[in-house]
């Protein structure tokens, strides 16, 4: 019974430290979804939507009420009589108030155009209280700049751009999550097997120093191999130390970068195969100018600087029109105040034209055209560099490739031959610094191995983010917006 209950305990503790095994899908999946990254990138497309969907409201009417209920009066006002003098006179009083108005932008001319109707009451108090209305039934107003920049036009240009381009960049930032990811995965994967070959590394080393000392006993072999093979063996100990320190390391990195618990073990999985896909370049380019946020936002900006173009211009010379068409009425009833009406009409014409300003308006403008000159000089800049990124990245990917398959040969070639050196030099046919060699060969062919793994899914991860196009399926990168707006 109490070898079970033994048996049982230490089956729980290898089960305990076993962790938890995870694959690069997993581990992208499980970053898209909680890592802050991901969340940070999912915040600014909401703030994206919500000034989008602010904008498209301000292009839609707007009904607004207002009232005042009541204003109150008790004071004294100056009041002049017909020979100059002034004397104060009580004012004792209670008004009301209230008006529904229908405010729309033109989108043709940038003015507004807005139809309201308003009732006002008032009783004087005191002696000779009276009651008294004023309706204004209908009235049409006209606000139109006749010089001034039409702020809609420019609106209605750019602010879809913008929206177009934040939805692109969010599926670019999610890719560029999974880049993170991979990183991560692979740093732990190749500290695990960095930490695994250093205790492979000690066994062997403990297993040879003490064939090592018999054959010396025999007089087999040199002091100096056995010097040799025990300088080893201290050496794949302090690698295993060291191996130990960096496998936490990296496990902390992704647990929290994966917003894991602390205590849990993740054992990451060496992927079988990686996505094959021979991608051109020209491709490439096509697609990343079609559906990168850059074109967006290369657009945006050019855009935004003719804006300010126009704007500095517009505001060389001002001319508003005010009008305003309507009827209105007052009596002591508000029913007989909207009997008797009268026509309302207003129309105002206002002009600000500057006769000296030293030509600080004049250099405004000039401002405005030299930060658009630059705009443009720097959008070609960043169109240069973007192009000339991608085609180094598009060659790197397909040379990637090659340089995989070599890895994976070079590392079973000298896995097997370090397998074959430990048996050799058992039967004291291979000497110690033969072996030496075989091992650093061994593990340095693993590791370049890794790492060129590593670099071959993080290229392509690179090339969808930069092109928003799965070339493994070929079909594009997508994003479920609303889900991600609603969340």
């Amino acid at each position: 019974m109490r070898v079970i209950v033994l048996i049982m305990l230490a089956l729980g503790a290898i089960c305990a430290h076993a962790g938890r095994l995870v694959t690069l899908d997993e581990v992208i999946a499980l970053a898209r979804a909680r890592s802050v990254d991901a969340a940070v990138a999912a915040n600014e497309l909401r703030s994206a939507y919500w000034e989008y969907r602010t904008f498209r409201a301000d292009l839609l009417p707007e009904v607004n009420f207002k009232a005042t209920v009541p204003s109150f009066s008790k004071r004294y006002n100056s009041y002049q009589r017909e020979d100059g003098s002034y004397t104060f006179l009580r004012d004792d009083n209670i008004m009301l108030n209230g008006s529904v108005n229908v405010e729309q932008r033109i989108w043709l001319t940038g003015g507004t155009v807005s139809l309201s109707s308003s009732l006002d009451f008032v009783r004087q108090l005191g002696d000779g209280a009276a009651n008294r209305f004023m309706s204004v039934p209908v009235a049409l107003r006209l606000t139109q700049p006749i010089f001034g920049v039409n702020d809609v036009k420019w609106s209605r240009r750019i602010e879809p751009v913008r929206y177009r381009e934040a939805k692109a960049r969010f599926i670019s930032d999610t890719e560029q999550v999974a880049m993170q990811a991979i990183t991560y995965f692979f740093n732990l994967l190749s500290a695990r097997e960095a930490r695994a070959s250093a205790a492979q590394n000690v066994t062997n080393a403990e297993r040879l120093y003490e064939a090592a000392r018999v054959k010396r006993d025999m007089g087999r072999i040199s002091e100096n191999d056995l010097s040799q093979i025990e300088l080893n063996l201290l050496n794949s100990r302090s690698d295993l130390t060291a191996g130990e320190s960096r496998v936490r390391s990296c496990m902390f990195q992704l647990r929290s970068f994966l917003d894991i618990a602390d205590d849990e073990e993740l054992i990451p999985v060496v992927p079988d195969e990686a996505p094959r896909a021979d991608i051109d370049y020209d491709d490439a380019l096509t697609r990343a100018l079609d559906n990168n946020s850059l074109a967006l936002n290369v657009r945006r900006r050019q855009l935004e600087a003719d804006y300010e173009v126009a704007k500095a211009r517009g505001a060389q010379r001002e001319i508003n029109l005010f009008a305003q068409i309507g009827f209105t009425g007052t009596d002591a009833t508000a029913a007989d105040a909207y009997r008797a009406l009268r026509a309302n009409q207003v129309v105002e014409v206002g002009v600000s034209i500057p006769i000296l300003d030293w030509g600080r308006r004049k250099g405004r403008v000039r401002t405005a055209q030299s930060q658009a000159a630059l705009v443009r000089d720097r959008v070609r800049k960043e169109q240069q560099d973007f192009r000339q990124n991608l085609f180094v990245l598009v060659e790197q990917f397909n040379n990637q490739r090659g340089q995989l398959d070599l890895a994976t040969r070079a590392s079973e070639i000298a896995t097997r031959r370090y397998d074959s050196s430990v048996e050799t030099f058992l039967i004291g046919k291979l000497s110690a610094l033969d072996l030496n060699d075989s091992q650093e060969n061994k593990d340095s062919a693993r590791s370049k191995y890794l790492s060129e793994l590593f670099y071959y899914w993080y290229y392509y991860y690179q090339l969808r983010s930069l092109t928003l196009w799965d070339y493994a399926t070929d079909t594009p990168v997508e994003a479920d917006f609303r889900a991600v707006i609603n969340q």
